[in-house]
């Protein structure tokens, strides 16, 4: 087995957990219990919460510079036992406690099963890893000198009205399968291969075009390419902004573009 294909298990496994809990939580009625939450509520949302934070951990190992196997596999384990974030540390009690440990000692199992598989066969998954801090940074100040992007905002967010050459679309226009394919086929006719995604918390991050989804998550988000040609945003108010060549390109590739503008509050 590649060392690649036990990343890819990781990834794969830590991606479908979280979808998986996520959906369960969701179908919870919103009432009871302490602080808000059932107690199914807290046997749940902790657990997905902590395979995020393993999958940022497993997502900064960079696919193109793996250890041995062996390596990989104690890297792993780290991750399974080591990962955490704001909403991990603390736990919060002793239910969330509980159910993330479990998560962890699920995650390590998995890995050891894998390892026990010579020919582990894994659906190939797209280029996705977690940007270094000194990758961010220096992200940060391109975008910020070519673009006069702030920190991880851009129109219509800064001060003064919005530049000649820059188009603002509601966010609804990248809230379904067609209108992403849209965005994803104008940047793949202009070269675009592989994204930055900068993200207001931090989390930043390069993809395959293929996985690059243009909207707020919960965080802002910047993205742009290597070429720094053009640059998308996407705001909490509701605003997704292009600028650069995109621009030019995106009314091809999407007919009805006008039906989507922001027209401002």
């Amino acid at each position: 087995m590649e060392p690649s294909t036990l990343r890819c298990a990781a990834r794969r496994y830590l991606m479908d957990r979280y979808d998986k809990l996520s959906r369960a939580y969701a179908k919870l009625p919103r009432q009871g219990g302490r602080d808000g939450y059932s107690p199914r509520a807290l046997r749940i949302f902790p657990r997905y919460q902590v395979v995020q934070a393993m999958l940022v951990e497993v997502e900064r190992l960079d696919p193109d510079q793996l250890p041995d196997l062996e390596g990989l596999a104690a890297a792993l384990d780290r991750a399974a036992f080591g990962a955490q974030s704001p909403s991990t540390d603390p736990p919060g009690g002793a239910i969330q406690a509980e159910v993330m440990a479990d998560e962890r000692e699920l995650f390590s199992a998995a890995v050891e099963t894998w390892m026990s598989i010579p020919d582990l066969d894994v659906e190939p998954l797209g280029y996705r890893r977690v940007l270094t801090a000194e990758e961010s940074s220096d992200w940060r100040a391109r975008l910020q000198a070519r673009w006069g992007v702030q920190a991880t905002s851009w129109h219509p967010m800064l001060a003064g009205p919005v530049p000649p050459g820059v188009l603002v679309l509601t966010d609804a226009a990248v809230q379904t399968r067609t209108g992403i394919a849209r965005v994803r086929q104008a940047l793949q006719t202009i070269g675009a291969r592989r994204v930055v995604e900068l993200r207001e918390d931090g989390l930043d991050y390069l993809l395959d075009l293929d996985l690059f989804v243009p909207a707020y998550n919960g965080a802002e988000g910047v993205w742009s390419d290597d070429s720094l040609d053009w640059v998308l945003f996407a705001s909490h108010e509701g605003t997704v902004a292009f600028g650069g060549v995109i621009v030019s390109v995106l009314p091809a590739a999407w007919k009805n573009l006008d039906d989507w503008r922001w027209t401002g509050w």
